[in-house]
């Protein structure tokens, strides 16, 4: 099949796209891919795994096709606490009844119910507060103990069998992998996908655990769905590849108003670690039934974007949603349309991170400075593992970043990075063939003419992962 022209994204921020039944077929992963998602995420909370095989056997016969690297993350279930059944089918709960919850499996009714997780009772105390069915019931611990929870129902309404239930204020004793989760994760890490997005994280203890499994065989992205995981978010950011914040689930466990500033702080800390972070969770949530957002929807993707976030994401409005292309088209046109704003520059360049102490910073940021003042087509980057890559993605500069690699894993991982256009290309083994290299592909690729310049960091020799310790100017078609 002849390869079709490379596609050259016109803005720096990434989409995040969910593959489901709303988008499961080749015709429609392409139509996604061609409305702008830069990687597509398999989310194995639904869907059985030969689906998800078939999936990413399509999403890499597009990227030979277009020879444009497209990362695939694979979002792991995480551990779902959920009540039993009810006798007589769902119950109404008033405020300021008792209801207990207990391990005892037999069906339940107003008075009590089953919660099959002792590890639940072993975090609690009186006072504490369980959220059920994201939020919909509220419920205080009145009394606890090793078996049950005595609790008085604070804020009342409908529940059926099998609903969720959330600690909100509480470190649970469990894993954030599940048998299944295993399973998937083996299943996912055979199948070669780039990212393991790992649910329900609440301390550095638990990324330990998923990095000994992956075993270098992919890189990891934390999702920061848990209020207990703030406290540890500086060492969550050190021990992870990325992170994700998924608002969702954050503002199901602690108060709406204060979603917005951890958002901003997450990103914050991200850009200020190196660390590429994803924004989530009900971007575009109209569009899951209608073909435009609404007016707050367009402006809180812009908000994300205005922040600096290396990618967005949508979930339900590509994996089941009437209108999943138009969904990623319309994130694409938001996110072109503030990167244009020159309100965007200026509040990007207020927040420069100081340079580490390093050779390969101090390149990198002057990389930065010298495109901006020479009015530098692009800076490009050649790079074994992505770091040099990465730190100038950091530095927010105002030309994109090409970035040329010998490893296909590594061109695959940075298309979640902010401004990175990566190209897979064969191995150098001279720096002037590195600077050949470098302007004949941003020339074809469309990021420079002829007559301008590139400004390029590499490290010599080459194959030393970290090693950036030269920085060239050079002239495109000279």
């Amino acid at each position: 099949m002849a390869k079709r022209p490379t596609v050259k994204r016109s803005r720096q921020t990434k989409i995040v796209a969910t593959i489901g039944p709303s988008s499961g077929t080749r015709e429609a992963i392409e139509s996604l891919f061609v409305a702008g998602a830069d990687v597509f995420r398999l989310n194995f909370s639904h869907g059985a795994q030969a689906e998800h095989a078939e999936r990413l056997a399509t999403i890499r016969s597009l990227e030979r096709e277009y020879a444009r690297p497209i990362a695939v993350l694979a979002d792991l279930q995480g551990p779902k606490l959920r009540i039993g059944r009810f006798a007589e089918g769902p119950i109404h709960l008033e405020p300021d009844q008792s209801i207990r919850f207990d391990l005892d499996p037999a069906p339940g009714d107003r008075t009590r119910v089953q919660l099959p997780h002792p590890e639940v009772f072993e975090a609690l105390t009186p006072g504490q507060h369980l959220l059920l069915d994201d939020g919909k019931v509220r419920v205080r611990v009145e009394a606890c103990g090793a078996d049950f929870a005595e609790t008085v129902v604070e804020v009342g309404n409908r529940l059926s069998d099998r609903k969720g239930l959330n600690v909100p204020q509480a470190i649970l004793p469990l894993s954030p992998l599940t048998e299944k989760d295993r399973a998937d994760l083996n299943f996912a890490l055979d199948h070669g996908v780039d990212w393991i997005a790992l649910s329900f994280v609440q301390r550095p203890e638990d990324i330990a655990e998923a990095r000994r499994l992956i075993a270098g065989r992919a890189d990891l992205l934390a999702k920061i769905e848990k209020p207990s995981a703030i406290h540890h978010l500086e060492h969550l950011i050190e021990a992870s590849d990325a992170i994700m914040v998924a608002r969702g689930d954050l503002g199901v466990e602690m108060p709406a108003e204060d979603v917005p500033s951890l958002q901003k702080r997450v990103v914050r800390y991200c850009r200020m670690a190196g660390k590429p972070v994803v924004v989530a969770t009900q971007m575009l949530e109209s569009m899951i039934g209608a073909p435009t957002p609404t007016r707050a929807e367009a402006s809180d993707v812009a908000t994300a974007v205005y922040d600096g976030a290396d990618a967005v994401m949508l979930s339900a409005e590509t994996a089941a949603g009437q209108f999943p292309r138009e969904a990623v088209a319309m994130m694409d046109r938001i996110a072109r349309r503030v990167e244009r704003d020159p309100l965007y520059r200026t509040i990007l360049d207020a927040v420069q991170y100081k340079p580490e102490n390093t050779a390969a910073d101090a390149i990198t940021a002057a990389a930065r400075q010298v495109a901006h003042t020479i009015g530098a087509a692009a800076i490009v980057t050649y790079t074994t593992s992505g770091s040099t890559t990465l730190r100038a993605a950091r530095e927010r500069p105002d030309v994109p970043i090409l970035c040329m690699t010998s490893s296909p894993r590594t061109a695959r991982r940075m298309a979640v990075c902010w401004g990175v256009h990566a190209v897979h290309t064969a191995d150098v083994s001279a720096f002037t063939e590195m600077v050949s290299k470098a302007c004949r592909i941003a020339l074809k690729d469309g990021f420079a003419s002829e007559g301008q310049r590139l400004v390029i960091t590499a490290g010599v020799p080459f194959g030393t992962p970290g090693n950036t310790n030269v920085l060239r100017i050079a002239w495109v078609g000279a």
